[in-house]
């Protein structure tokens, strides 16, 4: 079976986990994810089975949009609800405070991921280092934050809407506002709402034609060449600028790059 969709990842389950429960309802063996849901995390995974999880690097997935609920006052070495090691006593902000803190959170910020994280470390997640102990570096890295907006404060509790570019980690975002105010912070809950247009409609199987980020392009030689994976010439297209094409044909689609010469990236993919 090849779907392109997206699911509703609950918390308490890792997205691998998730994904074999998907599996067994689907009654599917080639499945695969797109952009990992920490365990404590919930909200819309994208999700592809069969030919269509080679899509995922085609798609446009920024700006990426979550609900959280950050823990003022508290540490944890993953950021999240797991892991605290102290919770401090603090007197409650004022709403100009958190304002301020917020006005100086946007645009492109740099920040350290999180140790616990997917991050490849010489060829090992980050996350099963730390949970081992073992001691290591993350490189700063940057995040655009496009909006965050504040939904309701409760002290030591605060919830916020934010809109990041991908890659970004809102777990390390809540550090850096905790950080303006003089503590640390962890989150005590994460949901995604979306990635890019992409949001839980529950598991509607979508069509690549409209969810590939790709301008289409058209063959004018013999399409038996594209079908047999031939050799191709720039000057059988119609869109010879260099660039990354779509090319769709009866019951199947290609993706080819055109530079100083054609390259297949993906070849005679069936979608319907």
């Amino acid at each position: 079976m090849n779907a392109i969709f997206v699911a509703n990842k609950p918390a308490g389950l890792s997205s691998n986990q998730f994904l074999s429960h998907l599996k067994r309802k689907y009654g599917v063996k080639k499945a695969g994810y797109s952009g990992t849901l920490d365990p404590f995390a919930s909200g819309s995974l994208i999700v592809a089975f069969g030919d269509f999880t080679r899509f995922f690097r085609f798609l446009d997935k920024t700006p990426k949009t979550y609900t959280a609920t950050m823990w003022l006052g508290a540490s944890s070495d993953s950021l999240d609800n797991k892991n605290i090691s102290e919770v401090k006593n603090i007197l409650p902000f004022h709403e100009s405070a958190l304002q301020i803190a917020r006005e100086n959170l946007l645009g492109e910020l740099e920040f350290i991921p999180p140790k616990f994280s997917a991050k490849n470390i010489n060829g090992t997640r980050a996350y099963e280092l730390a949970k081992k102990g073992i001691d290591f570096e993350l490189k700063k890295q940057k995040m655009t934050v496009y909006d965050m907006q504040i939904l309701h404060y409760c002290h030591p509790f605060l919830s916020f809407k934010i809109s990041l570019s991908e890659g970004g980690y809102v777990r390390s975002y809540a550090q850096l506002f905790a950080k303006k105010l003089g503590f640390d912070a962890t989150l005590s809950a994460l949901c995604r709402l979306s990635e890019g247009k992409f949001r839980y409609e529950n598991e509607k199987f979508l069509n690549p034609l409209d969810v590939l980020n790709l301008e289409q392009n058209r063959y004018l030689g013999d399409i038996g060449d594209i079908m047999n994976g031939k050799k191709l010439n720039i000057l059988d297209f119609e869109k010879q600028k260099k660039g990354i094409y779509l090319i769709k044909y009866d019951r199947f689609i290609s993706i080819i790059d055109i530079d100083d010469e054609v390259k297949y990236c993906l070849n005679k993919v069936e979608i319907c």
